[in-house]
């Protein structure tokens, strides 16, 4: 899908020296002399690195169609997440690399998207927050009130979490699935 660089827009994948990459920053730049160029931060989807990409104002530019499908996550099998089709019931397994660590913290049966290039897997996007709780944590002291102060807590997922002070066994917390930090408590 061809397009120009007046279609740049931060999130949208494309074709770069033959590697699928998204992009992440861009900015129009004109300078006093010479001709209008727009510089981008890219990262290349297969390694994960930055590139910094420069294009000509106007230049062609080769964008990929991505496919958002909804799937269920079902259970992990070895090094592989099982997914399922929730059209169809298909099943798809991914390797731990292509998911990321943000699955420590989906439960079994949890919807995510799956995005797809061609029927091929890009990659799996999660939740922006999770409500998950409180398996082992060690009980916080009375007193003990300093501003900030963390301790690690284990979720019912298996994954460790830094949670406050007043965080107990049995409750209920909204996790950060990107930085996997502590964002509130939650209310049964």
């Amino acid at each position: 899908m061809a397009g120009s660089t007046s279609d740049l827009r931060n999130g949208a994948i494309l074709k770069y020296n033959n590697v699928l990459c998204t992009v992440l920053d861009y900015e129009h730049r004109t300078p006093g002399k010479g001709p209008a160029s727009y510089q981008a931060k890219l990262r290349n989807l297969q390694t994960g690195k930055l590139i910094e990409a420069r294009f000509r104002s106007g230049e062609s530019i080769d964008f990929v169609r991505v496919e958002r499908h909804p799937y269920e996550y079902l259970y992990k099998d070895g090094e592989d997440y099982i997914f399922m089709d929730m059209n169809n019931f298909d099943q798809i397994p991914l390797n731990s690399e292509m998911v990321g660590d943000e699955m420590k913290l989906i439960k079994e049966n949890q919807q995510v998207d799956l995005l797809f290039v061609d029927e091929n897997v890009l990659s799996c996007e999660v939740p922006a927050a999770v409500t998950l709780r409180i398996t082992h944590t060690e009980p916080g002291f009375k007193g003990d009130t300093a501003t900030n102060v963390m301790k690690p807590a284990t979720v019912e997922t298996g994954a460790t979490v830094q949670v406050p002070l007043f965080i107990n066994e049995g409750d209920l917390i909204k996790i950060n699935t990107k930085t996997a930090s502590y964002s509130e408590r939650v209310n049964e």
